[in-house]
């Protein structure tokens, strides 16, 4: 399958440096990749088709030692059998982690990389789904959903129209940060990260599901258990404990079942929960005026609704 392109290398793949001013929490992968040039708008589905043959082509390595630097701060972590690996170092000003493999073998290529620390400064934050919360993903249609992964790109995926003046707003100038929170693999990291660099959504942090998704399963991606969205927006809490959030999701994928439980264990950290409603909902149905009236909770159609229920909340002032 040479068409698909050439294995040359065994590389780390850094996702995230995120200091919260005291500490730096460090996550990556090691994989060994194919090359992929970066996509483009006027690409037609059998490139983007390729693209993500090469995309899932990616072979996770295990059990492999990754010494991570920063600053006078070192640790050596080892991959988990997906190929991830995370470490927390404290942080001392320093503006980039540095990421090196201290154990080489003979005859393997190994490419070596490093990133900048984003650095989070604001009280408030906004912590959103993706898929068919600001991606028109028809994530619970496994076939559609399953054409658009492949056939579209960074630059030919759509957002549901007003999303981008709506993060925009909840930003507040940037003054507020917005975390995004995701089944998706990280696999779809930089198609993620670009689509939103391209409508003009705020970038932040991006958390995704660690499992690795390959061409054997690639229809599986965004599906499976969503324990770990709860679980990385726990993290989130914890990393920032002086930070209240707004939770922005769906009814598609249990956002308002994950959100729920997060306001029953953080009720004064919650400010509003919207909930974009795309399919009937049983959760929902059951427990919507509790949802409503107790949790804070807003149910919503468009994204214009939440604009306008946002703006009478003083939510774009705050």
């Amino acid at each position: 399958m040479k068409w698909i392109g050439k294995l040359d290398l065994i590389q780390i793949e850094p996702f995230l440096a995120l200091s919260n001013g005291t500490q730096v929490y460090i996550k990556g992968r090691v994989i060994s990749a194919y090359k992929q040039s970066r996509p483009k708008a006027r690409n037609n589905s059998f490139k983007n088709i390729l693209a993500a043959i090469r995309r899932y082509a990616v072979t996770s390595i295990p059990e492999t030692t990754v010494l991570i630097s920063k600053g006078d701060s070192e640790e050596k972590v080892t991959s988990d059998q997906d190929g991830v690996f995370e470490c927390v170092l404290p942080s001392s000003g320093e503006t980039q982690v540095q990421f090196s493999f201290p154990e080489k073998e003979e005859g393997i290529n190994y490419q070596e990389s490093e990133i900048p620390i984003y650095e989070v400064h604001s009280s408030n934050g906004v912590i959103s789904d993706i898929d068919d919360t600001i991606l028109i993903s028809h994530a619970t249609q496994i076939g559609k959903k399953f054409w658009l992964s492949v056939s579209k790109n960074a630059y030919t995926r759509r957002p549901f129209p007003g999303v981008s003046e709506f993060y925009q707003k909840l930003s507040v100038h940037g003054n507020t940060e917005v975390f995004y929170v995701s089944s998706s693999d990280w696999s779809l990291f930089d198609l993620i990260r670009d689509f939103l660099e391209f409508r003009k959504i705020p970038l932040g942090p991006i958390l995704l599901k660690d499992k690795h998704i390959n061409l054997k399963n690639i229809w599986t991606s965004g599906g499976g258990s969503h324990d770990h969205k709860f679980d990385k927006i726990r993290f989130l809490f914890s990393f920032f404990p002086e930070m209240n959030f707004i939770l922005v999701g769906d009814s598609g994928q249990h956002d308002p079942e994950i959100y729920a439980q997060l306001k029953e264990e953080f009720p004064d950290r919650i400010k509003t929960i919207f909930i974009r409603e795309i399919k009937p909902n049983h959760f929902i149905e059951e427990k919507r005026d509790y949802l409503q009236a107790t949790l804070g909770f807003h149910f919503v159609k468009t994204t214009h609704d939440a604009i306008q229920l946002a703006k009478n909340l003083a939510l774009f002032s705050s």
